[in-house]
């Protein structure tokens, strides 16, 4: 919520002064004649837009009555002590609030996730190595084997539990290339296993993934991934070094 106050109380002052010493009106947004309707418009939906992305409840009546006390040279109704005060409350409330949704969600997509590896590893032609990553083999190569120095070359579409996509080579047209040691543990354990012409979908613990801490926005904490891997191409470290150095000039 750091983010959220300070973004408004940025906006607002970009507004004051751009706006002049004068009241301010509501505006039809409908009827936008003026540059200065136009402009206070687009700061409110850029305040809007900021305070519905973080999700911060704002009233909007209070926000207008702040800004039109200090348009109308009013003295605020909060001391700057008070402001501060008070801000610093909210976030703590906010952050505290923020963890122990965290702290729910790790738990119960910790359980989740246990009980699909259980019912999982009882599927026909699933395998589990000893670190519970878990592995089907869809189609069979022939090819190399890569080791964990070398760079692969595949196509792939992860998954989590309930079908929602986070990313896919395949969706883009496009295969992926990187070394076999830059990926999470769970990949870097069965492109180790595979060889060129593998197909494998992959059930990776959380452990063996983003753990806790989970990704971004698109991974939550401790959640199981689901991946299609198919490793199209083994570069070994020699061959990728050699294409890496520069041509000799005479």
């Amino acid at each position: 919520m750091n983010r959220s106050l300070t973004s408004l109380a940025v906006a607002a002052g970009i507004l004051l002064a751009a706006c002049g010493p004068k009241p301010a009106e509501k505006q039809d947004a409908s009827a936008l004649a003026t540059d200065e309707q136009k402009i206070s418009y687009i700061m409110g939906v850029n305040v809007g837009s900021q305070m519905k992305a973080d999700d911060f409840k704002l009233d909007t009546s209070a926000f207008i009555g702040g800004v039109e006390d200090i348009m109308a040279g009013k003295k605020p109704k909060l001391s700057d002590e008070e402001a501060m005060a008070i801000v610093k409350s909210y976030q703590e409330k906010q952050q505290a609030q923020k963890e122990e949704a965290h702290k729910l969600a790790a738990e119960k997509n910790l359980k989740d996730g246990q009980q699909y590896l259980a019912e999982n590893a009882k599927k026909e032609g699933v395998k589990a190595t000893a670190s519970g990553m878990q592995y089907r083999v869809i189609t069979a190569g022939t090819g190399a084997t890569p080791a964990a120095d070398d760079t692969v070359e595949v196509h792939y579409k992860g998954t989590l539990l309930d079908g929602t996509e986070f990313d896919s080579s395949y969706a883009r047209n496009k295969t992926e290339t990187f070394g076999v040691s830059q990926v999470i543990p769970g990949w870097v354990e069965a492109l180790q296993l595979m060889k060129e012409g593998d197909k494998w979908a992959l059930a990776i613990p959380p452990d063996l993934a983003y753990g806790p801490g989970g990704s971004g926005s698109a991974i939550g904490p401790n959640q199981v991934l689901l991946f299609d891997v198919e490793l199209i191409k083994v570069i070994k470290k020699g061959a990728a070094d050699e294409s890496a150095e520069p041509a000799a000039t005479e």
